[in-house]
């Protein structure tokens, strides 16, 4: 499922193309499932200039010169691709024909995006939107605001930064490379972090998301790792090899129905307290490769 940092890039990417062009024509693939519960009356009339792009979490929404617009998700397969006039794209389940013949289409091989068109003043109000939490990147994130988002939560720390009504757009991957950097392990409760832990984790959390922009955008359309290239994470995926920090091997177990990693050294699940020694726990493995 891409994240807060892959949707942002469609943001960015999606003003770059439209930027001093016109809408001029959109297409949709009938029956798909992107339309779900959308006026495609609607869709079919969104025309002229770009107004503007916001991005909340996971969902974009995008305004145009004739007062409507849509709010878009790009599920677990979707993304935005510009191609040349006439070109085909596999997959491509909504087209917006630009005014020099160039073609934004939104592609989406498991048909879990969606597309919903409506009045542009409509946009932030659409119940997916309106429910979401804060978003680290679009609202900034500071202890306060992120003890005040998770506040009176009995979930997990994982499992709480992944709760789209607190955290908007932090997902399995990101939430686990945030724990990592803060040296909190996943299974901790959000009432035992401390001051300084709240701080890391603020800390973490920034950094996660700006590694993520810096990396995984390739300047043209959303770039995503590709099958047998190097894992670029420095927790997630990587159960079983050596932490990149302590070499002792990566761990992985079920969270809430998704696979979460750690490192049992740098992310120990007891804190220390005032100098206490943490109580004792089985000696993690260290890589002898």
């Amino acid at each position: 499922m891409p994240e807060l940092p892959e949707v942002e890039f469609a943001r960015r990417s999606l003003e770059r193309w439209f930027e001093g062009r016109q809408l001029v024509r959109t297409e949709a693939e009938p029956g798909a499932r992107t339309f779900r519960d959308c006026d495609l009356g609607i869709f079919k009339a969104l025309k002229g200039s770009l107004v503007g792009i916001d991005r909340k979490g996971k969902y974009l929404m995008v305004r145009f010169s004739n007062k409507l617009g849509f709010v878009g998700h790009l599920g677990m397969t979707g993304k935005f691709l510009k191609r040349a006039p006439g070109e085909e794209v596999k997959w491509s389940r909504a087209r917006f024909v630009l005014d020099d013949g160039e073609v934004i289409h939104f592609q989406d091989m498991r048909l879990f995006g969606r597309i919903d068109a409506v009045p542009a003043v409509e946009l932030e109000g659409r119940p997916a939107v309106a429910k979401l939490g804060v978003d680290p990147l679009g609202d900034g994130l500071s202890v306060e605001r992120l003890q005040e988002a998770l506040s009176g939560s009995n979930q997990e720390l994982k499992v709480a930064l992944m709760d789209q009504e607190r955290i908007a757009g932090l997902g399995n991957i990101h939430a686990a490379e945030a724990l990592f950097r803060a040296k909190l392990h996943p299974e901790r409760s959000v009432a035992s972090l401390s001051p300084p832990e709240w701080k890391a984790l603020v800390k973490g959390i920034q950094a996660t998301i700006a590694f993520a922009l810096d990396v995984e955008g390739d300047g043209e359309e959303i770039a995503y790792v590709e099958e047998g290239a190097p894992n670029p994470f420095l927790v997630y995926g990587r159960a079983g090899t050596p932490c990149r920090k302590c070499k002792t091997l990566v761990k992985s177990f079920t969270q809430a129905g998704r696979t979460t990693h750690f490192c049992p050294t740098c992310q120990p699940k007891q804190r220390r307290v005032d100098g206490d020694q943490m109580r004792k726990r089985p000696r993690a493995r260290r890589y002898r490769g």
